[in-house]
């Protein structure tokens, strides 16, 4: 598994669409469930943490133009 801050948020995106599809899919191993609930909530993490780096910095980009 890479480490967090070399994952690109497509990435993370791309692993946590695969897990919610273990997770759904009816051959599901419950006895992973919990590893993979522990992981998407590392990833949901991750995505939020730079959906709000880059909402910052397009607020200071935006700043500079007034």
């Amino acid at each position: 598994m890479e480490e967090q801050n070399e994952l690109t948020y497509s990435q993370a995106v791309g692993e946590l669409e695969q897990i919610i599809a273990k997770m759904q899919s009816p051959e599901c191993d419950i006895d992973r469930l919990a590893s993979y609930t522990s992981r998407a909530l590392q990833l949901l993490k991750i995505c939020k943490e730079k959906l709000l780096h880059t909402d910052e910095e397009l607020k200071r980009c935006l700043e500079e133009l007034d």
